[in-house]
Order: C-alpha cells, then structure tokens, then sequence
C-alpha cells in the first residue's frame, strides 16, 4: 500500500453490519478512487480513474452484460 493510501480516509457501506462480512471500502484518491478489501486493508488497492469511476456507478443501476 502506498503511503498516500494509508493516510486516506477510507468509507464502508452502513450495509455492512457489524460482522465483518463481505465489504470493500472506497477512498478518494489523487486522481480517482481506490477499493480495497474491507478485511485485508493493508493490501492491494484497486485504483481506477475518474472517468472509469463514473462509468462503473452508472452502470450498477442497469443490466449492461450480454444475453446469448
């Protein structure tokens, strides 16, 4: 983890409940988002730019995958 990482302030879904369940956490990073794994964060972050961020929000309300 990068030290810019460490010292970001990282949110967690208030649906996560108290069990330390299945989460990621999500922090502004220069420039974009990073996500990390709610139970291992000192691990790998995953950085995405700006633009592929709001490209992901977008499309969790609509079914984007493919129909065979």
């Amino acid at each position: 983890m990068l030290p810019e990482e460490s010292a970001s302030i990282w949110w967690k879904s208030s649906h996560s409940g108290g069990e330390g369940g299945n989460c990621v956490e999500v922090a502004r990073l220069a420039p974009g988002v990073g996500v990390r794994d709610s139970k291992d964060t000192a691990g790998a972050v995953l950085r995405f730019a700006p633009t592929a961020w709001v490209t992901f929000l977008a499309g969790l309300g609509t079914d984007t995958r493919r129909r065979t």
